[in-house]
């Protein structure tokens, strides 16, 4: 197993092994570019999901349904030009590009990971459970928390993680999650 080089990535993108729509541009030849040499930045989408507050709730954690009560309590909002994540303050977003890992002969898992320059600010993006895993379509959901003491302007469409590829061993047998096809954050 290894990691992607970005020239691994694009030539990855350009042979289906794997698909991120919008395809992010411009190429790791350009200025500017969202590869760096092992990865590529993802944006984020317009949309997040705030936990409710004051509301007695407990997720327990050893049962199925966390989907289906995230989609039922946490309330959708749209950024609109920017939110400010405020310390302490726990949300979902989500990836605007849809990101497909097909099983094939040669298969592919991804890690996403928070952005060093964004985590210096206190910003934690995706901070457990990274891993991708071959046969993954959807959204990447983000989970995302403001550990520093400032408040945080997030924007729709600003790069706010990164997605490292990796070869996998062996073509494995297909195990769908609960997160498979998801389109937002919630599942």
């Amino acid at each position: 197993m290894g990691v992607l080089s970005n020239r691994a990535l694009m030539a990855a993108l350009d042979a289906g092994h794997l698909v991120i729509d919008p395809r992010p541009a411009p190429g790791p030849e350009e200025r500017d570019t969202p590869y760096d040499t092992i990865s590529v930045d993802l944006c984020l989408a317009p949309e997040i999901f705030i936990p409710p507050s004051g509301m007695s709730l407990t997720f327990d954690l050893r049962t199925a349904g966390i989907v289906q009560t995230l989609r039922r309590v946490y309330e959708r909002r749209e950024i609109g030009e920017s939110w400010t994540l405020q310390p302490n303050e726990f949300i979902l977003g989500s990836t605007i590009e849809r990101i497909e890992l097909p099983l094939s002969d040669r298969c592919l898992a991804a890690r996403v990971e928070g952005r060093s320059s964004l985590a210096r600010t206190g910003l934690l993006v995706h901070f457990t459970a990274p891993t991708i895993h071959p046969g993954f379509t959807g959204n990447i959901a983000l989970e995302m928390i403001n550990l520093g003491k400032i408040p945080l302007t997030l924007r729709p469409g600003q790069r706010v993680c990164q997605l490292i590829v990796e070869t996998v061993e062996g073509e494995p047998i297909r195990a769908d999650s609960q997160f498979q096809g998801q389109r937002q954050a919630t599942g």
